[in-house]
């Protein structure tokens, strides 16, 4: 009987962290909504100012004109910004679902640890070659899934770096850094 209050103690508090995982996506889908709304928001102001400025002018030529190269690449410096923004709640939720993995993994192997401590200790000691034998297997098995977590941890630690590196090239090549002061022309004395 103890060892299934145990068991219903470790589903409970299973079902407890899916209920946090839960409510964790949904503030993280909260927060993405809420950065799309507020570029969605801007965007619409923005497109009925210039179509405000469409509808005034006479010529064609005009409506051309008003698009600029400066506008766009603030619209890029615009959606970069949203870029980041999206990446740090998608980054902050991943670190806390991280921490919650691993703070669940630790307790199940502490827990699963207990209980075959506490079921060998209970086995008579004829038995205990078999029990040694089952203890290093076990050992062994929790080593193998340690080195599985950690594979899976670094590869997506590297997934994780080439997105960003990506989202750094998108804005390298569309967000213009600082510009250079322009260079003076020397003068050759004749």
């Amino acid at each position: 009987m103890f060892q299934t209050e145990k068991l219903i103690a470790v589903q409970a508090k299973a079902i407890e962290s899916a209920q946090v995982l839960a409510q964790l996506a949904i503030e993280n889908a909260k927060a993405m909504a809420d950065i799309h709304y507020d570029a969605t928001k801007d965007a619409v102001v923005a497109t009925q100012l210039k179509a405000a400025q469409i509808l005034t002018m006479k010529d064609a030529k005009e409506a051309l004109e008003i698009f600029t190269a400066e506008e766009a690449q603030a619209i890029f410096c615009e959606v970069s910004a949203i870029q980041g923004k999206v990446s740090e709640v998608i980054s902050k939720s991943n670190k806390e679902v991280v921490d919650m993995i691993e703070s669940t993994m630790d307790e199940s192997k502490l827990e699963l640890k207990k209980m075959v401590k506490e079921i060998s200790n209970g086995v008579p000691t004829s038995a205990a070659p078999a029990i040694s034998a089952f203890d290093y297997v076990f050992d062994a098995t929790l080593q193998g899934f340690d080195q599985a977590y950690a594979v899976s941890k670094d590869a997506y630690t590297s997934f994780k770096k080439t997105i960003e590196s990506s989202l750094n090239l998108f804005q390298d090549q569309y967000v213009p850094s600082k510009k250079a002061a322009p260079k003076k022309q020397k003068v050759i004395a004749a």
